[in-house]
């Protein structure tokens, strides 16, 4: 199960790329020649394996989408893991969930079992249009306007299903044995990317799923709500948080630490950039929660709060994602994500392929991270450590 939550938290990271990758917001605009005009003894192999699936082939070839297939191998040859190809689709879909919305139905569906009917709904969001036409959790879509869901996979499922705010979808589902039909309006779906609440002995707990586009603000006003209902300690938790913008990152962190570095990148060409912090810090216990599916802003989130002594770090170690990456849109609508440069840590280290080590270290077994993950662990022991940090 971590294996199937880490493949969904990297095509969240490089795939979708929902404004998740500590990118650059400004989006650069290149002129570069299609596929077809690209020359040199590369493209040459190509056309011999096009011929020779021209000419022996069993079943017909299909060439439709060989200028993406292409594009994506020229990418993955790069070896980077985090630089990545997407469709002109892909890319339309990351700039809407950038402002953290879509149109769709308002659910996240998985495929549970490889031998399942169909992609199993493991949450609808509040006052979606899934919810209203009374789609529950456990339900199963098996086909969407007549096409078989496992066929379509999850990237066909997810273009059938969103659309034009005002549209319909007729959709399938399986609950307790017997299918269904649902006509379904599409409409704006605003991603929840923040949550909070004030627990037990005056302890603020603020769960950040991302940083996307005002992330920072939210946070800071639900820690200013926090503090009038008589929060005196923060626990922040950005466990399987993906990353997301720089400047929402560097915000958040002006707003917490005193004056000093906050955050250091060096680009391609070698330029060294710092963002620096004011006097005006917020000085009260916290503690951050992370683990290996903390990627990029969420390292470096806490790595900062770890480097000024200003917040325990409870959890397991994390990945250590510190290229940045620009996205550079192609003639046809399509882009591709490029590192061009490196994060590093207020105290100038890099966090490439070492992470960040937690001050106290809290293992959990597969089931608790699945349950954590869902949102529906009755026992969280990392969150348990991390509320008697700030007790103390």
């Amino acid at each position: 199960m971590k294996k199937i939550i880490a493949l969904l938290l990297m095509m969240s990271i490089v795939i979708s790329l929902s404004g998740c990758l500590m990118t650059v917001q400004e989006r650069e605009t290149i002129s570069v020649p299609s596929i077809a005009e690209v020359t040199g003894s590369y493209q040459s192999k190509v056309d011999e394996i096009i011929d020779l699936f021209d000419t022996y082939y069993v079943d017909e070839y299909e060439t439709e989408n060989l200028d993406d297939y292409l594009a994506a191998a020229a990418v993955a040859a790069s070896g980077d893991r985090w630089s990545g190809y997407m469709t002109a689709d892909e890319y339309a879909a990351s700039l809407e969930e950038d402002n953290n919305a879509y149109v769709g139905i308002g659910v996240t569906v998985q495929l549970v079992n490889d031998d399942d009917e169909g992609f199993t709904i493991i949450d609808v969001t509040p006052n979606g249009a899934a919810m209203e036409a009374g789609v529950e959790i456990n339900d199963m879509i098996v086909a969407v306007e007549g096409q078989n869901a496992i066929e379509l996979g999850m990237d066909g499922l997810k273009k059938m299903i969103r659309g034009e705010e005002g549209t319909d979808v007729t959709i399938t589902f399986l609950r307790d044995g017997e299918t269904f039909d649902l006509t379904i309006t599409r409409k704006q779906i605003d991603i929840q990317v923040l949550e909070y609440e004030l627990l037990e002995d005056g302890v603020g707990y603020i769960k950040l799923a991302q940083f996307t586009k005002n992330t920072a603000s939210m946070t800071i006003a639900a820690i200013e709500y926090l503090q009038e209902e008589g929060a005196t300690s923060l626990v922040f938790d950005m466990r399987f948080n993906p990353g997301g913008f720089k400047y929402e990152l560097v915000t958040l962190l002006d707003y917490l630490l005193p004056e000093g570095p906050l955050f250091r990148s060096v680009d391609y060409t070698g330029k060294e950039e710092v963002d620096k912090s004011d006097e005006n810090c917020l000085e009260m216990p916290m503690a951050v929660l992370i683990n290996e599916d903390s990627y990029s802003a969420a390292e470096f989130f806490a790595a900062a709060l770890q480097e000024y002594k200003w917040a325990t770090i409870v959890g397991t170690q994390t990945t250590g994602k510190a290229n940045y990456q620009e996205t550079f849109v192609l003639s046809d609508g399509s882009a591709v994500r490029i590192s061009t440069g490196h994060y590093q840590t207020p105290n100038g280290v890099t966090l490439e392929g070492l992470g960040v080590t937690p001050d106290i270290v809290v293992e959990v077994d597969d089931e608790t991270y699945y349950d954590i993950y869902y949102d529906r662990a009755e026992d969280d022991p990392q969150l348990d450590a991390a509320i008697s940090a700030v007790k103390k």
